[in-house]
């Protein structure tokens, strides 16, 4: 399997605008879930086998950087990459970018922690799960 990540392409949807026909700016985190679960997916590492695993990954932290506006009825192509991973932390950055044009639409990132389901305490993938360390490794390290 490769670990290039192609992206995830987005076509807002009517209800996400706002009385000005743009993209409302609570939208782009939903979009940033969407995009990481993706990423998540293509590596074989969906959701739900990360969560049988008993391990979680909440959300320590969000930011967006709104740089040109969204409308409805674009097309975007959001990329994913991880911007820092220490076998306890994950830490994705996102680039929406017009998928016509390329132009940049906005930047974000999101901060998380790898945690035990069961008891809530942190948790090191290096010792609890080293197939899933080796997978989050390869791909933060991968051009």
């Amino acid at each position: 399997m490769t670990n290039r990540y192609p992206g995830y392409v987005r076509t807002p949807h009517y209800y996400e605008t706002d009385q000005m026909g743009i993209i409302h700016h609570s939208n782009y985190i939903r979009w940033f879930e969407e995009a990481r679960v993706a990423v998540l997916d293509h590596l074989g590492l969906s959701y739900h086998a990360i969560e049988n695993a008993g391990i979680i990954i909440p959300v320590l932290a969000v930011d967006c950087q709104y740089k040109n506006m969204i409308r409805y009825g674009d097309q975007v192509k959001i990329l994913v990459h991880i911007g820092q991973y220490t076998g306890t932390r994950l830490d994705f950055t996102y680039e929406i970018r017009d998928s016509t044009t390329n132009q940049l639409m906005t930047t974000g990132s999101s901060k998380h922690c790898f945690m035990s389901k069961e008891s809530g305490r942190l948790l090191s993938l290096k010792k609890t799960n080293p197939g899933f360390h080796e997978i989050f490794t390869d791909f933060f390290e991968s051009p």
